[in-house]
């Protein structure tokens, strides 16, 4: 799929839900648990600091025995986050789930965070569009287009 990933923000909207890094582990875990979602984005001062997921949960923060009330999560936050450009393709974006073993990845422009996209709305776009393509050769075979 040679779409550009900006196709899929469009649709999906930028909402992107970030927190600053001072916030405890605590803090972060349960706004992402207000929110339902599985990665929140570390902001300070506006810039891209890291990213904090259910992953760094269960290995960084359970795994490792650490208090998330007394620690913050700029402490645990994966930092160097791995990014997109907007005109990266949906292909590219899910070699680069399998790739580099991750869920979420923040999409920047000019060094601005334009949005986040998850293997699930990868997932999501792909099936869409083989629905659309079995639905376009079910009406082509079932003579639902001219000739």
């Amino acid at each position: 799929m040679n779409v550009p990933i900006s196709a899929l923000l469009q649709r999906k909207g930028p909402a992107v839900h970030s927190i600053a890094p001072h916030l405890s582990i605590f803090d972060a875990v349960a706004e992402m648990n207000r929110l339902r979602i599985g990665a929140i984005v570390i902001l300070d001062s506006g810039k891209l600091a890291g990213i904090f997921t259910e992953r760094d949960v269960l290995h960084r923060v359970v795994g490792a025995g650490i208090d998330p009330k007394a620690v913050r999560v700029s402490e645990i936050m994966t930092r160097n986050v791995l990014t997109i450009a907007p005109e990266t393709t949906i292909e590219e974006v899910a070699a680069l789930f399998t790739e580099k073993r991750c869920r979420h990845l923040p999409v920047v422009s000019n060094d601005s965070l334009i949005g986040l996209i998850s293997i699930g709305d990868i997932s999501r776009w792909v099936a869409d569009a083989h629905r659309a393509e079995a639905e376009h050769l079910k009406n082509y075979i079932s003579g639902g287009f001219p000739t």
